[in-house]
């Protein structure tokens, strides 16, 4: 069976004024499957994750070049309406980052602000969201308490709910276990595991163990290049350039 792409970038450059954060990245990314990216810090993997949905564009001076398609259609056409390519394209970021509100409302927030009005279908997504996210059984009690009381592992849970709960099609997470305890680590792992029957996954990590286990295909980035990208198990087994080889053993970065 054909794999379908889902999303892809093609020669993407971009620039943080006058420096050259990345260099003609082509990548495709398979739809319902996990595409880690490795590389050193400062390699340029977040910088390309944030091209993705236009994070990038909160700031200042930055140009970008090349394509970045979503179903064809390039995110970077004027036309194209930011707030929608965000509510496809949802996002988790590295620090939990939950709004100063209650369980219930985190995930109602972004409903409301994309024109859900009725209470009951509020009510539904909210309960399936949590769910989906392997958190309501932790939480279903306490809807009403501030999030801000949840541990590290269930606030990151709950940014993984919030981001769901608006039906997105690509999940782009960065380093989204690298502030957790193991036990919290090994939940979010399972969890893309899961979660990538109906999306598709695009993640960044420091930890090669990790996209070692959570991923379907590795790209490898080093100063701002894509250097090599290939199924997760022959990347890792079988490199095809010595500087991914030298990266995964341990000689540098």
């Amino acid at each position: 069976m054909e794999t379908r792409i889902k999303m892809h970038t093609q020669n993407l450059d971009f620039f943080y004024g006058k420096f050259q954060a990345l260099h003609q990245v082509s990548i495709e990314f398979a739809e319902n499957r996990v595409t880690a990216l490795i590389g050193p810090s400062g390699c340029g993997k977040s910088t390309y994750l944030r091209c993705l949905n236009r994070m990038n564009d909160l700031i200042p001076g930055i140009t970008v070049k090349g394509q970045a398609l979503l179903d064809a259609q390039d995110i970077y056409d004027p036309s194209l309406d930011v707030v929608t390519l965000r509510r496809r394209v949802g996002m988790v970021f590295q620090k939990p980052n939950p709004f100063p509100k209650t369980i219930f409302e985190n995930i109602a927030y972004g409903l409301r602000v994309n024109g859900v009005k009725d209470k009951a279908k509020i009510t539904r997504i909210v309960e399936t969201s949590l769910k989906q996210a392997a958190i309501w059984d932790e939480v279903k009690d306490r809807l009403n308490e501030s999030a801000l009381g949840l541990s590290g592992g269930q606030q990151q849970r709950l940014c993984i709910a919030r981001a769901l709960a608006v039906d997105p099609e690509v999940l782009l997470m960065d380093e989204p276990a690298s502030a957790l305890d193991p036990i919290a680590t090994q939940k979010i792992e399972e969890l893309i595991g899961v979660l990538s029957s109906k999306l598709t996954i695009i993640i960044v990590t420091h930890n090669m163990q990790q996209a070692a286990r959570v991923s379907d295909r590795t790209a490898f980035f080093y100063m701002g290049k894509l250097i090599e990208i290939n199924d997760t198990d022959t990347l890792f087994t079988k490199p095809g350039l010595k500087q991914t080889e030298d990266y995964i053993t341990g000689r540098f970065g």
